[in-house]
């Protein structure tokens, strides 16, 4: 697997980290609401989903990182196969993003574009 797609299947990890630490653990400042959601409108039962939906980016970050680390121990087979399906289903959870609602185009871009770019370059 080249240099670009382990390099973008990073950076995609550490978009995914990003953003789970602000869905965990920053989400009850008004200024995170207003990145993330475009309100800083805070209804009470979004602390639980927000919380999950955090630690569900950390997991999907673990994928990339986790397939990256194998390549380099020569375990290349699970290594490829971890890097490709978590970068796809990251970049497929960016498109589902922008379709469930298009003023989140910036974020389903940041989530869509580097996985993207790893796949295509995975190609090469």
């Amino acid at each position: 697997m080249n240099a670009i797609t382990q390099i973008f299947a990073l950076v995609a990890a550490l978009v995914h980290i990003w953003a789970g630490t602000l869905e965990s653990f920053l989400f009850h400042r008004p200024e995170v609401r207003k990145l993330l959601t475009g309100s800083t409108n805070y209804p009470p039962e979004l602390r639980l989903w927000t919380f999950c939906q955090g630690f569900y980016n950390f997991g999907l970050a673990a994928g990339p990182i986790a397939g990256v680390i194998l390549l380099h121990q020569d375990h290349r087979a699970a290594g490829q196969a971890l890097v490709i399906y978590a970068c796809a289903f990251m970049a497929v959870s960016g498109v589902i993003l922008f379709i469930a609602d298009r003023k989140l185009w910036r974020g389903a871009l940041g989530q869509a574009v580097p996985p993207l770019i790893a796949l295509v370059a995975a190609l090469f």
